[in-house]
Formats: C-alpha cells, structure tokens, sequence
C-alpha cells in the first residue's frame, strides 16, 4: 500500500456496508491495520447488525442507525483499554457488518437413497429434496460471529450450507422411518413433514446462532423400479372399472391393443406391414377369446367348497340321439342302442339318412363314425331253408 493510500485510510471516518451479493452473511469492514479513528461515522441499515471486536472480544452491538465511535458509544471498549484520556488517536478495533435478512430457497436434497421399511411394498429406498430459509439471530449475533464465522473476513451462505444440509437429512431420515406413514401416503403429507422437521430442526440451528425460517419438503421419490410397478398397477386399476365384482377387459384390451400398433410402427422392418397386420389380428383374436373367457368364469364362478367337503362329480354326458329319415319323414330321436335294434329288425340300414345335432345335414348312417358298431353288431341274414 502507497503512502496516499495509507493517509486515506487513515483519515476516513465513515463506515458503512452495502450487499450486492446477496449471499454474504458476515462482512468486515477493511481498514489499514485495524485503525478507527476516534469521532468516525458509523452507519448501520436496516436488515444489518455491526459488531466491534477487540483483540478477539465483542466491544459493541450497533443496531440499524448512524453512530459517532467515541467513549461515550463504546464504553466497553474504553474498560478494556483502559485508557484515561479517551481516543485521541488511533484504536485498533475490527468493525463486523452482519447481515441479518432472510436467506432464501437454500435447496437440500438426498445425496444418497434413504433405506426405509414400507408397510405395503417392505423395504424400499426413497429420495427427497426441498429448500429451507434461515436468517442470523439478531437477539444474539455473538454466538454465529464467535461460533461459526471466527476471523474470517467474508462469510457467505455457502460456508455454512453443508452443515446446515447434514442436519436436514439426519432429521429428515429419522423423522420418515418414526411416521410410518406409507410410501403411497407420503405425497398428501408433505406439510406435515414440513412442520414437524422445522420444529425438530430449530434447536440444531439455534445452536449456531441461526434462526430457520421456513422449512419445504417438496418431493419424495420412490426408486424407478417401485415407479414402473406402480405405472402398471394402474394400467391394470381400468380392469375394475366395469360393474361391481366383475372385471372389465375391454378398456385393458383396447390400451393394449394400442400399445401393439405404437410399436409396430416404430419397427417397420419387423416382417412388414403384412407381419405387422398379421400379428396384430392375432393378438387381437386372443384378446378377444381372453375376454370372453374372462367373462364366462365372471357369469358362472366356481362355488367353493368348505374345507374336508366332499366335492361331487359333475353329471355323465348323455348320449348323442339321432333322428332318421323314413319315407321323406324324419322319425325319432333314437339312441345308439334303439337304432341297433332297429338295424336287426330290418327297419335301419347303413344307406339309412341320419340328423343329429352339430351336423351340417342329413348324411348316410355309413359315414358316421359313432353308428359304426350299430352294423358291425347286427347278425348277418338267415340263410334260406334247405
């Protein structure tokens, strides 16, 4: 330093501190080897706090206003030096501005994935993050200047945000596992957790000479696994949207069916478009049949037994029954057996047109693979007598 810059220092006599950062929490006024002259102007504003230190103790508190530094301000400080004859020259004294606004959005986030047990999906791991606002106690800015800041002459939020963070976190992580609450659940109660950590959280920023202000928790994340499972769990939530107790496949089918034509547009090269097509029919047939299925299992649900129950058998199928035609009219039904008989007696032949239900029309008893014992059993004809 020049000796014109030294005789300027030297012979200024206003103090004062203006913020364009908007970040620094403690600012020290430089002065050429500490030097306040006796009668120098002290300006405090509003939202600011200066603190005098001398030789490492606080002297003086000046609140927002415009002082003369003299032994009648500074009591304090002339006990320590004990000076008889006032300030007639020079005193060493560092003069502190503290910044006492409201720091805002100050963001916190989880660094690393917080293990909790969840009462639906059992153990998962969640993230989180938000912000928080603090400002310097002003009813006791000694603590943050003696505690925290110590000798430094510029102290911004960034020097004091990670510890503040390791607070947020460790609360934040016990507060999550205590509730309880399911992970599901945790979105409606983001104010509640909000509420009750700025509470838990005061007395840690207390300790330091901090006041937090307002404490957000804006999202609660699950893992990306957890995410898709949920993603599928309410495409399928449309199954339930038909009537009461039944499920409706039509809307699933259809959102599938949807997905089916999103891909294979996007894979042109898969077989083409005849593939395509040919593949989206059959996944649409199958659909079909699945709905229907479902449907029938909907209409005619299985009864279940009572455990040590007898369950019965169901019915023995009957017998098919066919109808004949004699003389161009249909006569019968006739079982199996009575078309036997009828076979021994003359009155049915293999050339005999039969009808029974499933078949397209009258066909030949020949052809029919069912009748075939019908003929192999009837007796060949009486030989004349001799």
């Amino acid at each position: 330093m020049g000796l014109f810059d030294k005789l300027r220092n030297e012979f200024i006599d206003i103090i004062e501190w203006t913020d364009n950062t908007g970040d620094t929490m403690i600012w020290k006024f430089p002065r050429y080897q500490n030097e306040i002259k006796n009668g120098a102007q002290l300006t405090v504003r509003e939202s600011q706090l200066a603190v005098l230190v001398d030789e490492g103790k606080i002297a003086d508190v000046f609140h927002p206003g415009r002082y003369e530094l003299s032994t009648a301000n500074i009591p304090l400080l002339s006990t320590i030096r004990g000076w008889k004859y006032g300030f007639n020259s020079p005193f060493k004294v560092d003069v502190y501005f503290i910044n006492t606004k409201e720091f805002l959005n100050q963001r916190w986030g989880t660094a690393n994935p917080i293990m909790m047990r969840d009462p639906e999906f059992g153990p998962i791991r969640i993230r989180a993050f938000g912000n928080y606002c603090f400002k310097i106690n002003a009813e006791d800015p000694k603590k943050f200047l003696l505690t925290v800041v110590g000798t430094n002459a510029q102290f911004s939020t960034e020097n004091v945000s990670d510890q503040l963070r390791n607070f947020v976190i460790t609360k934040f992580s016990d507060h999550v596992a205590e509730s309880k609450i399911a992970a599901l659940d945790m979105a409606g109660n983001l104010n509640e957790y909000s509420e009750s950590l700025a509470q838990s959280l005061s007395a840690d920023f207390e300790y330091y000479g901090l006041k937090l202000t307002k404490f957000l928790v804006e999202n609660i994340s699950l893992p990306e696994e957890v995410e898709k499972a949920l993603d599928q769990r309410t495409s399928m939530g449309i199954l339930g949207s038909g009537n009461v107790g039944q499920l409706n496949m039509n809307p699933y089918v259809q959102m599938q069916m949807g997905k089916s034509l999103e891909a294979s547009a996007e894979n042109p090269g898969g077989g083409g478009a005849g593939a395509n097509a040919m593949g989206m029919g059959l996944g649409f047939g199958m659909a079909q049949q699945m709905t229907q299925q479902m449907n029938q299992m909907q209409q005619h649900p299985m009864q279940q037994q009572p455990q040590g129950a007898t369950v019965a058998p169901p019915p023995i199928p009957q017998a098919p029954s066919y109808f004949v035609a004699v003389n161009g009219q249909q006569q019968g039904p006739f079982s199996a057996a009575q078309l036997q008989q009828m076979a021994q007696q003359g009155q049915f032949s293999p050339n005999s047109l039969v009808w029974t239900q499933g078949m397209a029309g009258w066909v030949a008893a020949s052809t029919v693979q069912a009748l075939a014992n019908v003929f192999a059993q009837t007796p060949p004809p009486v030989p004349p007598a001799l």
